[in-house]
């Protein structure tokens, strides 16, 4: 049996994209995705307009989310697919999310202008197709357009990363929230792109054990941001753990993301693809 060309994982202007919802789903379309969810991060707003394009191009379509959660002293991502948009419960609780981000922004833009970098937050603004969501991508793409860096990974290496001058700590959801918030919308949750994650092992243990207590369902197996050995690494993690695999690009825009829409690897065959759960 051929492999589904599925991708559920990837943003778009509503968030920290380069493209909007409409354009997403074209080009998916036209590397050949067949199943697409779009996982804006803490934003419901572009799925309207996605589903409305993904149905025009005859492509199988799953609302998302990206949500934001903070454990310990990180921020981990956890991603929901096949959600109700309409859901009071997970709109209530993305709302808050959202209302501490403009705050960070705010704080971000302080902070680099105390190292001289002026004008940050104005610029990050500019870039920031929804005013209400303004990122760390955003401020990334101003210092790269004002020649402060030579591209965003390097901005985020060197100014807004734990450690680095830029970068503002934030509280975001828990776990508990996030998870409860997906279920609530009737959708399934999944780690994102896990080997991006800075934490001791004994650490991660913790996270997963607590992430499946909660019901949680599913992790990036395959991800824009994983190397091959990362791929085997979070494989055996689902065979432990009983976890359905997922396979995103997590793509933000061309010249900005390793992996294209639809252009990920495949998943390792004898792991559960976590969309027969949708089909």
């Amino acid at each position: 049996m051929t492999p589904l060309n599925a991708d559920l994982h990837c943003h778009s202007t509503v968030s920290d994209g380069l493209l909007a919802p409409t354009e997403v789903v074209r080009r998916a379309v036209n590397n050949g995705v067949e199943l697409l969810a779009l996982t804006d991060h803490d934003e419901l707003g572009g799925l309207a307009a996605a589903r409305a394009e993904a149905d025009a191009q005859d492509l199988r379509f799953l609302d998302g989310v990206e949500i934001s959660v903070s454990w310990g002293d990180q921020t981990i991502h956890i991603v929901g697919l096949d959600v109700d948009p309409s859901d009071a419960t997970l709109s209530a609780g993305l709302a808050n999310v959202r209302s501490g981000r403009d705050a960070r922004a705010q704080r971000i833009g302080e902070e680099l202008e105390r190292i001289g970098i002026h004008g940050a937050l104005e610029g990050a603004q500019a870039y920031a197709g929804n005013p209400a969501l303004v990122s760390r991508a955003h401020f990334a793409r101003f210092m790269v357009a004002t020649g402060v860096a030579r591209d965003t990974a390097s901005v985020f290496e060197h100014y807004l990363t734990p450690g680095k001058p830029g970068y503002v700590e934030h509280v975001w959801a828990t776990l508990d929230e996030a998870v409860g918030w997906i279920h609530a919308a009737g959708g399934v949750a999944v780690i994102a792109h896990p080997g991006r994650y800075r934490l001791p092992e004994a650490e991660m243990t913790r996270f997963y054990d607590h992430f499946r207590d909660l019901g949680g369902e599913g992790i990036e197996v395959v991800s824009g941001a994983h190397s091959p050995s990362q791929v085997r690494d979070y494989a055996r993690i689902a065979r432990r753990y009983g976890f359905a695999a997922s396979r995103a690009s997590d793509f933000h825009g061309v010249g900005e993301s390793p992996v294209d829409l639809g252009r990920a690897s495949a998943l390792p065959p004898d792991l559960e693809p976590i969309w027969l759960r949708f089909l």
